[in-house]
C-alpha cells in the first residue's frame, strides 16, 4: 500500500502538505489545483488511512457519458465537491456513467448520489439498488426523494429584474434543451419557461427566442440567426442559458462588430472559471456547484444515521456583473 511520502514524492510536494490536505487542514494555503493532484495521486495509489477503514461504498451516477462529463465544467465541479466531502465523510465513491447504467450490477451499493436528470425507468432502476437515493440538479420526486436543486425560475427573474432596471426593454433569450438519455425524450429547461412567463408577465416587445444545445458552437450559431434576422432590430440585452452559449454569443458578436455592452448585453448562468477571463470578461449567475456536491454528501449521511424525511435543499445563486453588461 502507498504512503504519505510515496504520494508526496509523485505530486511533488512535502509529506506534510500531503497529510494536511488529505485531512481537510482548512488552514493549508495551497491551491486547489495542488489538492486536486494530490487526491488524484492519492486514489490512483487506492491510498487508504486508518480512518477509511470501515468507509461506506457510495455510487456516484451521473446522467451521460463519461466524456460528456469531463467536458462539462458545470457537472465536474458538482463531482469535485461530492468527492472531496466523501473523503472527509468516510466514504468509497464509485462512479457509474450513461454507458454503465444498464451494464453494472452495482454490487454492495450502500447509497447513491445521482447527478443529472434521469427517466422514470433509471429512477426505478437506482431504487431498486438502495433507497437511499440523493438527486443533484433535479427533483424528480420531493416527497420521496432529498435533492440539492437550484432555482432556475429565481435566477431568471434575477437577470431579466437587473436588465430592465438598466433600462433595457427588448430582452432576448438564448437557451438550450437536454433529453432523457436512455428515451431521447426532449423536456424544456427552466430557464426558458420562467423567460416566457416574465415576457408574458410584463409584457415586453421584440423578445425572440433561440432554443439549440448547451454549447459553444450553438450559441455562436444561435446569435449569428439572430443577428440576420433582427439586424438594427436586434434586442438590445439578451439572457444566455448558460456560460458556454454566452461565450459563443460573444464570438458570434465580436465578428459582426457589434459592441458589447454598449450595443448589446450578454448575462449568462454558471460562472464557470473561464467565464471571467473572455473578453469583455462575462457577467453571469453564479451557481455554487462545488457546493452542491458537498451537500447532497451530507444529506446522503443522514439517510445513514437516521432517516428523515425528504429534503429538498434550494442553494443560493449570485449575479455577477463583469465588462459584457452594465
Amino acid at each position: 500500500m502507498a504512503t504519505i511520502k510515496d504520494i508526496a514524492k509523485a505530486a511533488g510536494v512535502s509529506t506534510a502538505t500531503v497529510s494536511r490536505v488529505l485531512n481537510f487542514d482548512e488552514t493549508l494555503s495551497v491551491s486547489e489545483e495542488t489538492k486536486r493532484k494530490i487526491f488524484d495521486i492519492a486514489d490512483s495509489f487506492s491510498y487508504k488511512s486508518k480512518k477509511r477503514s470501515k468507509e461506506k461504498k457510495i455510487a456516484f451516477v451521473h446522467w451521460s457519458t463519461e466524456q460528456e462529463a469531463m467536458n462539462d465544467l458545470y457537472y465536474s465541479s458538482i463531482r469535485v465537491g461530492i468527492e472531496k466531502r466523501c473523503r472527509l465523510q468516510n466514504m468509497q465513491v464509485i462512479k457509474y456513467f450513461q454507458s454503465d447504467f444498464e451494464k453494472q450490477a452495482f454490487e454492495d451499493i450502500e447509497g447513491i448520489i445521482a447527478v443529472g436528470k434521469f427517466s422514470e425507468l433509471q429512477i426505478k432502476k437506482l431504487e431498486s439498488i438502495t433507497s437511499k437515493i440523493v438527486f443533484v440538479d433535479s427533483s424528480p420526486n420531493e416527497e420521496l426523494f432529498s435533492s440539492v436543486v437550484v432555482n432556475f425560475e429565481r435566477v431568471t427573474t434575477k437577470v431579466m429584474n437587473y436588465l430592465i432596471d438598466k433600462g433595457h426593454k427588448e430582452i432576448g433569450y438564448i437557451g438550450g434543451r437536454e433529453k432523457f438519455k436512455d428515451q431521447h425524450v426532449e423536456f424544456r429547461d427552466p430557464r426558458e419557461i420562467a423567460f416566457q412567463n416574465f415576457i408574458k408577465e410584463k409584457a415586453l416587445p421584440n423578445t425572440p427566442m433561440y432554443i439549440g444545445e448547451f454549447s459553444v458552437e450553438d450559441g455562436y450559431n444561435l446569435m449569428k440567426k439572430a443577428i440576420n434576422e433582427h439586424k438594427e432590430s436586434l434586442p438590445t440585452a439578451f439572457f444566455v442559458g448558460n456560460d458556454s452559449l454566452a461565450i459563443g454569443c460573444l464570438k458570434a458578436l465580436h465578428e459582426a462588430k457589434i459592441q458589447v455592452p454598449n450595443r448589446v448585453n450578454i448575462i449568462g448562468v454558471n460562472d464557470v472559471s473561464f467565464s471571467k477571463y473572455t473578453h469583455p470578461a462575462l457577467s453571469t449567475v453564479k451557481i455554487h456547484t462545488e457546493l452542491m456536491g458537498e451537500t447532497s454528501v451530507d444529506l446522503l449521511v443522514e439517510q445513514f444515521s437516521d432517516p428523515p424525511l425528504p429534503k429538498q435543499i434550494v442553494l443560493p445563486t449570485t449575479l455577477k456583473i463583469r465588462e459584457s453588461s452594465f
